[in-house]
């Protein structure tokens, strides 16, 4: 693949041989970056997990202490709430009708967020939101009896993370125009984050290694 100017440029910028500290490394993607638009900062964390075995595969929610994301199309499901409530939440609120256009082909979401009352009609759309992703669960706290709270909290910026096939967690941990002071505290949240997931029966080292970069932008590795 051939890379730009640029891009051959800023590799010129990193000490190959070098794991820097996370200030370091984002003071030197800022310094690098000469991308048009405001790009996103992604970190890549790989982890000593075998993805074969049902309990290393890790998944589930995180709400990281800057929200850098854009905003996300929240649809819920519920019977409690009014249009009223759908106005004031900037949400789309649906029962079995929603459903339905669901089962139609309509899918302008990002998130559903429902109660446990509409998880059997949900179930039977199992291949319609299943490979996309789509499908509520308790575990993404997706699936809750306090859907105004939970609503809240996936507006503030509540996402979803999981290990792909060979244990590597990606997230976007933060803007190229954004402080360096909150960008390293969202790294340090998610590593601590991702510590206290580590399953009960990894053996040796858990994290393998950490790396981040701008959208456009060659990596660098952090100190673990």
């Amino acid at each position: 693949m051939k890379r730009s100017k640029k891009y051959v440029a800023s590799v010129k910028l990193i000490d190959k041989g070098k794991i820097y500290s996370t200030n370091e490394a984002i003071e030197l993607i800022k310094k690098m970056e000469t991308a048009k638009f405001d790009a996103s900062i992604d970190i890549a964390i790989k982890l000593n997990l075998d993805t074969t075995k049902a309990d290393q595969q890790l998944r589930g929610t995180i709400a990281l202490p800057h929200f850098f994301g854009k905003p996300i199309r929240i649809l819920a499901i519920d019977d409690t709430l009014t249009n009223d409530d759908a106005k004031t939440l900037g949400i789309k609120v649906g029962q079995t009708d929603v459903i339905n256009d669901i089962k139609n082909g309509w899918m302008e979401f990002d998130v559903i967020i429902t109660t446990p009352k509409f998880m059997p009609a949900l179930s039977r759309l199992g291949k319609i939101l299943g490979p996309k992703g789509l499908m509520p669960n308790p575990k993404l706290g997706t699936v809750t009896t306090n859907i105004k709270k939970t609503i809240d909290e996936f507006k503030k910026g509540k996402n979803q993370y999981r290990t792909d096939t060979y244990g590597n967690i990606h997230m976007k941990i933060g803007k190229v125009s954004a402080p360096t002071k909150d960008i390293v505290e969202n790294i340090e949240a998610l590593i601590s984050f991702i510590k206290s997931k580590r399953p009960s029966t990894v053996k040796g080292d858990y994290i393998q290694n950490i790396a981040i970069s701008s959208t456009m932008g060659p990596s660098l590795k952090l100190v673990k």
